[in-house]
This record gives structure tokens, C-alpha cells and sequence, in this order.
């Protein structure tokens, strides 16, 4: 081991020990202040002083020194840490150097009783702030040189993006010894920064030239350090890195870095988010905290994707208590223990119970008497509410009336739901009962509970997500089935989701409908292909991509709002609000009677002939269409006698054959 790394590694310990740590620091600096005082005089006098001159030598030493040792002690000097030492110390230190200065001028031409030379004082200051800086600066490089020394298996990088980002990240490469990397240039596609030097760091090239670069310079993996890049500058940096065969990591925003607590997380693996370009929300605090602070609020669905989000970001919020519902125990158990972990102070209340329970609600709401409700509840699977329609309606519909009645009932004062854009025009049975559910809650707007519901697109990593099927798609090796190659659809992070539902939850006088702004919509085909390269793989050469045409109930194209509804701004830039068509409180009664006696009875035909008469636009699957139709058509069949297809249907169309 050399000498360098020896004294880095003795010193590095004696850092753990705070009071020797601020013992030594104290020392050398009543050290470098003598030293400074006497060089002062030293350099006045040409290294020769005289003998008369050598009481105001003693004195002004004594005057230099106290006074340094006070004023570097008020400015926290003396309990600074020396191996993050950076520009904002440096002037720190010489505002420290200039006034102890000036107060030993002050002294000594008022009180010291020997001639003293006035141009010492000036040379003090010098002296003295170089001394300070230089052993500052000194310790710190080699603390960085004995880091960069101990890693002899460090991995050769190159840092994509010469900014303020790539900065941070040189340093921390640079003074953790846990990175352990080597950092051989940046990386930028700016080329008026080719050429120059970052913290003594040469710019390469752009990332054009990165195969040839990392090559050159035997490069074995690339740090991305542009946490405000857009999704369409992450993918062309992406696209670079994948292009030159190397592997690359990403540097969080600093927002996700403080979330996950330190620079263990400085850097990560590329994810989707990264691609899809979604910007860090700013939320309006104040008004979500006049909300939610010292309030009792209940989050059902709590365990479900959203559900769980939405508590996460509610404690932050210091609520009076949190009443966590849902009917799924296991997963209802790991939120808990999640829960308790990250928020020890948190009163949290967990109760389990379904929507459809009317009189297990009431045992929740009396016991707890929340003055919040969010609405997550919700079955969300489009194929499978196709399959089981009754049991959607059931649901999202009648367990969503159920909530909100028992929220007025026990004088809750805000109600927000969950909604969707698959309610616009919906398509699909599970569109349909949110857009149903829609108009139940606001026929209840009678001045008691707000109630808003808040729409939005797809959330990436949410239950039911296609990202997470893509990914066990890939991990297998293929194929990945896509629908359709023209499929679009809005994607939204699952805490931007959630932050915004709480930002909405704000607004209004009840009876709105928020919408999230969702960006723009995103091929689905195009998602699969990032995915592939995100795993390090190509599309349609190591996994296939096959096309398996549209699920019952699908669309290609999701849409925002309804013809007749307008949509207005609201003081958050992505939240905008609807105003449209709504149903009176007995007009929503006589549909929802309908509708649970067609539950009951099991009528397929009464449940959906109802539904279309409270959705308009509401367009019913053919596949539903054929389970109706399966009675009539085998009589039909049976009537215009035996052949190979006498009856079916195209399209909602009914053709027959042979009659």
C-alpha cells in the first residue's frame, strides 16, 4: 500500500470518531494560522527580521491566531468536512480570512504596544486564506486519489451528458469507493463541448462516434447523467448505447434519488418511464395538505395497484388516520407491514370487506368516521369483464353507489373516484360501468359529500399493465403478443397517477370530472420493442413480436372526453376538468334498480339494454351481442333446419344461410 493510501485510510478512520475528527481539524488549523502569521512576517521582511521587529512578530501571532480560531469557528470551519470540500467552502473560507483580518487590524492599531507594519496585516490575509484552501483542496484529492487507487477491478466508463448532472456524478464516481469505476471521458452531443474539460475530464464526442469511442478507450459500460431529459432525448442516448453493444445505467432525478434515500441510488437500470418522458409533478402542497392534515381518510382498493400509491402518498400528508379497505387479505398484509415500516407514526387502520357488503361499509364508516374517501375499488380487467358482466356490474356500479351513499350517510366531505378513459365511448363493459358510475355519483351531488371523479389512461407496473405481461414474455424468450400494430394507448406512472388524484381531489365544488394529463398516446408495439432493447435484446431477431388481433371489447385509439362534454382548464396545468351530462337522483335510482334485477335474474339482455340506455355511446361488444343472441340463434337454427352455418353474426349483424 503507498504512502498516499495509508494516510487516506488512517485518516478516513479517524473520521468515524466525531471528537477526534473536530480535535485534528482544530489542531492543524491553530497550526496553519502560526505558520501563516510568521510566513507574513517572513515575506515582509525578505526572510530576515529584525531584532526589533520580533516582539511585533509575537504579538501579531497571538492577535493573527485568536482571532482566525474565533471567526473560523463562527463560520463552522473548524467542523467541515474536508473530503467534500467545493467552491462554496472555498469562499466561505476566504470570507472567514478577510474578517478575522480586518479584526486583528482592528486590534493591533488600537491595542497591541509595539510598532507594527501595516502591510503584514494584508499578508496575513494571503497567507492564510491559501494555506486554509490549499490543505482543504489537498486533503480532499487525496482522499479521491486513495478511492480511485483501492479500485484496481474498477469498471472504465464513459458519463453521457457533460451538464450539471454529469458533474454530480464524476464527483460521487470519484469519492465512493463503492461505485468503483474509472470515468474516461464524457459523452455529449453537443458539439460546442467537444474537446473541452469537465473537473479534468475531457468531452469525447457525441454519441455517434460512442461505438468507435468505447473502443478506443476500452470502455466497458455508460453512466447516462441527463435527469431532465426528455423521453425523445432518453431514447436517441439509448438508442446510441445499444447501438455500440455496451452496457449503460441512468441518473435518477434527484426528487426519486431523495425518495430512495442517498446516492446508493445515484445510478439505475434504464427503465420505461425513462423512454416515455414523463415529468416530475409539482404539487400545489399547501392545498393538499389544508386536505388531508389531521384528517381521518379511507382509501378502498387500498391494496391494489393505484389503491396502495394513493396511501403512500396520503401519509406523507400527517392525516389524523388512515383506513386502509379492501377484500384482498394478502395483499392488504403486505401493505400494512409496508406501511408500519415506512411511516411509524402513522395511524393506520386496516379493515377488510367488500363494496358490494352495504353493511360492512357502515361498520367501517361508524367506526371511523372518515372525512376523505378515495374510490379505487374497481374490477379493471377488459377481457374478463367481457366474460363475467354481471359481476362487473355488481362491482363498479352497484358497490360504487353503495360507497358514496354511505359517505353521505355518515356526512363524509370529500368523495373522489377512480375512473378511467376507457368510460369515454366505451367500448367494453368495464368502460361502460365507469362511465355509469360516473354519472351515479354526481346524481348524488345534493350539497352534502363533493363528489369528482378523476379519469386517466393506462399506469405502467399497475395490476393488469401490459408492461408486466411484455416483461414475463421476454424473460421466457418469447414471442411477445401484441394485439394489433396500430393500438395506442396513454401511459402514466403509477406515483404520478397517484399525485395527481390528490392534486384533483382539491378542486372543484363537486359533481366534476377530472383528466389527468396523460401526454401522448403510445404505440404499443413501439412500447414491446423498447422493452426488448431494454433487456438487452433486439426485436424480431432474439424475441418475435406477434400480432394476435384485438381482445373482446377493445379499440384501438382511446379517447379524453364525450362529444357533449367541454373541457376547461383548472390552476394545475395537467388536470382539466369536464362539464357535461348528468343524471337526476331519481332518474339514477329507477337505472340502478334495473340493473340489479337484471344481476339477480341473470338477464344478460335486460343488463345491457340498460346500460346502453344510460350510456348512449356505449357500444357492445360482439362477442356480448353473440352470448345474448345464443338462445334465439340455436331456435333460429333449429327453425330453417340442419347446414353448415345456417345462422351467425358479423360485426352485430345477423346472417343466415339456406332459408
Amino acid at each position: 500500500m503507498d504512502l498516499v493510501t495509508l494516510l487516506a485510510n488512517r485518516l478516513s478512520r479517524l473520521c468515524r470518531n466525531r471528537l477526534a475528527y473536530v480535535w485534528l481539524i482544530s489542531t492543524v488549523q491553530l497550526g496553519l494560522f502560526t505558520a501563516a502569521g510568521m510566513a507574513s512576517f517572513l515575506l515582509r521582511f525578505e526572510f530576515s527580521i529584525p531584532r526589533e521587529m520580533q516582539p511585533a512578530l509575537w504579538w501579531g501571532t497571538l492577535v493573527f491566531v485568536t482571532c482566525k480560531a474565533l471567526v473560523f469557528r463562527f463560520y463552522g470551519l473548524d467542523r467541515g468536512m474536508w473530503r467534500y470540500f467545493n467552491v462554496s467552502d472555498t469562499l466561505r473560507v476566504a470570507t472567514a480570512s478577510l474578517v478575522a483580518s480586518v479584526l486583528s487590524g482592528v486590534i493591533i492599531t488600537a491595542a497591541l504596544p509595539v510598532s507594527f507594519p501595516r502591510s503584514v496585516i494584508v499578508l496575513d490575509f494571503l497567507v492564510c486564506t491559501l494555506f486554509s484552501i490549499g490543505v482543504r483542496a489537498g486533503v480532499r484529492l487525496m482522499l479521491e486519489l486513495a478511492t480511485r487507487g483501492g479500485s484496481g477491478d474498477a469498471r472504465r466508463i464513459f458519463i453521457y451528458g457533460g451538464g450539471a448532472g454529469g458533474s454530480v456524478l464524476l464527483h460521487e464516481v470519484r469519492s465512493n469507493a463503492a461505485f468503483r469505476r474509472t470515468v474516461c471521458g464524457f459523452i455529449d452531443d453537443d458539439p460546442h463541448k467537444l474537446g473541452m474539460m469537465i473537473n479534468a475530464v475531457p468531452v469525447r464526442g457525441g454519441g455517434a462516434q460512442l461505438r468507435q469511442l468505447a473502443a478506443a478507450y476500452d470502455v466497458q459500460e455508460v453512466l447516462i447523467a441527463v435527469p431532465s431529459a426528455s423521453g425523445t432525448q432518453m431514447k436517441h442516448m439509448v438508442q446510441h448505447c445499444q447501438l455500440a453493444g455496451i452496457p449503460f445505467r441512468t441518473m435518477p432525478a434527484i426528487s426519486e434519488m431523495v425518495e430512495k434515500h442517498g446516492s446508493a441510488n445515484m445510478v439505475r437500470q434504464v427503465a420505461l418511464e425513462d423512454l416515455l418522458g414523463r415529468s416530475v409533478v409539482e404539487l400545489d402542497r399547501t392545498q393538499i395538505v389544508a386536505k388531508l392534515r389531521g384528517r381521518v381518510v379511507i382509501v378502498t382498493g387500498a391494496a391494489g395497484s393505484i389503491g396502495s400509491e394513493l396511501c403512500r402518498q396520503v401519509a406523507r400528508f400527517e392525516p389524523a388516520s388512515l383506513v386502509v379497505f379492501d377484500i384482498a387479505e394478502t395483499a392488504l398484509f403486505h401493505l400494512e407491514n409496508e406501511l408500519r415500516r415506512r411511516f411509524p407514526m402513522l395511524q393506520l387502520q386496516v379493515e377488510i370487506g367488500s363494496i358490494q357488503n352495504r353493511q360492512r361499509l357502515c361498520e367501517v364508516f361508524r367506526r371511523h368516521s372518515p372525512a376523505v374517501v378515495y374510490h379505487a375499488a374497481a374490477y379493471k380487467h377488459v377481457p374478463m369483464m367481457e366474460a363475467h358482466s354481471f359481476e362487473a356490474v355488481e362491482n363498479n356500479v352497484l358497490g360504487t353507489y353503495n360507497v358514496a351513499q354511505v359517505a353521505a350517510e355518515f356526512e363524509v366531505e370529500d368523495f373522489v373516484m377512480i375512473s378511467s378513459d376507457k368510460a369515454v365511448r366505451p367500448t367494453n363493459m368495464m368502460g361502460a360501468t365507469k362511465r355509469v358510475a360516473e354519472l351515479m355519483i354526481r346524481s348524488l351531488q345534493n350539497g352534502g359529500p363533493r363528489y369528482v371523479s378523476v379519469r386517466f389512461g393506462n399506469v405502467l407496473g399497475s395490476n393488469g399493465s401490459v408492461v408486466p405481461i411484455f416483461q414475463k414474455q421476454i424473460a421466457e424468450g418469447g414471442p411477445v403478443t401484441v394485439t394489433h400494430p396500430e393500438m395506442e394507448r396513454y401511459f402514466m406512472t403509477i406515483p404520478e397517477a397517484a399525485q395527481l388524484v390528490l392534486q384533483a381531489s382539491t378542486m372543484g365544488n363537486g359533481g366534476e370530472i377530472f383528466v389527468l394529463d396523460m401526454g401522448k398516446p403510445v404505440r404499443i408495439v413501439d412500447l414491446a420493442r423498447q422493452l426488448i432493447l431494454l433487456s438487452g435484446l433486439k426485436p424480431d431477431q432474439d424475441i418475435a413480436i406477434e400480432f394476435v388481433g384485438a381482445r373482446p371489447g377493445e379499440k384501438l385509439y382511446e379517447e379524453i372526453n364525450m362529444a357533449d362534454e367541454h373541457m376547461l382548464p383548472t390552476p394545475h396545468e395537467r388536470i382539466k376538468v369536464f362539464a357535461g351530462s348528468c343524471l337526476s337522483a331519481d332518474s339514477a335510482r329507477h337505472h340502478l334498480a334495473i340493473l340489479s334485477q337484471a344481476c339477480e335474474s341473470r338477464d344478460l339482455r335486460a343488463l345491457l339494454v340498460e346500460l346502453k340506455r344510460i350510456v348512449p355511446d356505449y357500444t357492445v361488444s360482439r362477442e356480448l351481442i353473440q352470448k345474448v343472441m345464443e338462445p334465439d340463434l340455436a331456435r333460429l337454427a333449429k327453425a330453417v333446419g340442419s347446414g353448415p352455418t345456417p345462422v351467425r353474426i358479423e360485426d352485430g349483424v345477423l346472417f343466415t344461410s339456406g332459408v
